[in-house]
């Protein structure tokens, strides 16, 4: 009696989403790619919480505390904000490479670069106008 090498569908760990068992899998070096590009703007977020705690705890002269308040909540609701967008363009492009699909378009690129001239215009003012 032969034994058959039957693929077995894996079953799905708790926090596994469903798409996750559809389409085919894709080359292990495009996920490992796709996961870097998220740890990239995990790191972008985590470095807006940290310039807003740094605004807000280390730079008591910096502006007023009012102003300051408002930088560092800018900037964390940013981070925050970011980390969400950072998951679900991962997981946008996991599906598409899944079903062969082209990458959407994000516009992500573009609202991180305004928030952040945003952001660097508003301390360029403070700085020139304390």
């Amino acid at each position: 009696m032969q034994e058959t090498s039957e693929h077995k569908p894996r079953s799905r760990s708790l926090g596994t989403p469903a798409w996750f068992e559809q389409g085919r899998h894709p080359d292990y070096r495009f996920s490992l790619a796709n996961e870097r590009t998220f740890l990239a703007w995990i790191r972008t977020a985590l470095a807006f919480m940290a310039g807003a705690v740094g605004i807000y705890q280390f730079a008591p002269d910096f502006a007023t505390p009012v102003t300051r308040e408002a930088l560092g909540v800018l900037l964390t609701l940013g981070g925050a904000s970011l980390a969400l967008a950072a998951y679900r363009r991962w997981s946008r492009n996991e599906q598409a490479m899944r079903s062969d699909s082209a990458l959407p378009y994000t516009r992500l690129l573009l609202v991180v670069a305004i928030f952040v001239a945003i952001v660097a215009l508003a301390l360029a003012l403070l700085i020139i106008f304390p």
